[in-house]
């Protein structure tokens, strides 16, 4: 597949708190790394999603009295499965995977700084309303097309994937480049929501 001027490579939450010994972890999370590292040395054009929330986050179970991680509420915007404290602001479980090498990503997009709000997707909370504004800075920089990688592919990954689609953005996730938390299914139909979505889900190999 060609990279031109007009592509982007979108890294999703490679960090340490997602990676093995982290508070969230994702299985095997740190073997994308090098892979990443890889398929970033083709593009030009990189934008890296940071998940940041401040302590307290409404996404945390420990927000909750009572509830434990991975419980379901509901709240204003919406079900929301509960999580156990990640990523929060300035911490080392917010930082990169340490062998993450993005040294030429021009953007880095941090996303769940809203206390009151999760977001999975790189391009638009969980409220569905508030836009974190990725998909005007690709648009502006003429970028039609976005190749994903990154963690997890069943939720940060995927609502991204979802989310580039429905901003009219041609959209490929590189399936070995990321890693699923698979969360009672979750995997599966994360699949499926992409498949029927219209996203390209391709392997490593289209791209090197």
């Amino acid at each position: 597949m060609p990279i031109s001027s007009r592509t982007a490579l979108l890294v999703i939450d490679v960090q340490n708190d997602f990676i093995p010994g982290g508070q969230l972890p994702v299985p095997k999370g740190d073997q994308i790394v090098p892979l990443i590292n890889r398929i970033a040395g083709g593009f030009k054009q990189i934008v890296i999603a940071q998940d940041w929330h401040p302590k307290g986050h409404v996404s945390f179970a420990s927000s909750h009295p009572g509830r434990q991680p991975f419980d379901v509420i509901k709240l204003p915007y919406g079900e929301q499965t509960l999580w156990p404290d990640h990523c929060v602001q300035a911490t080392p479980g917010a930082e990169f995977h340490p062998e993450l090498d993005l040294s030429h990503a021009q953007l880095i997009i941090r996303k769940g700084c809203n206390p009151d709000i999760d977001s999975y997707s790189a391009f638009l909370e969980a409220d569905r309303r508030t836009t974190t504004g990725l998909s005007g800075y690709l648009i502006e920089r003429g970028i039609d097309t976005v190749y994903m990688v990154g963690l997890a592919l069943d939720f940060c990954v995927m609502f991204s994937a979802l989310d580039a689609r429905a901003a009219g953005f041609n959209t490929f996730v590189v399936l070995d480049a990321c890693r699923a938390i698979d969360l009672d299914g979750s995997l599966a139909s994360a699949m499926d929501r992409m498949k029927g979505a219209g996203v390209g889900l391709i392997q490593s190999t289209d791209l090197l």
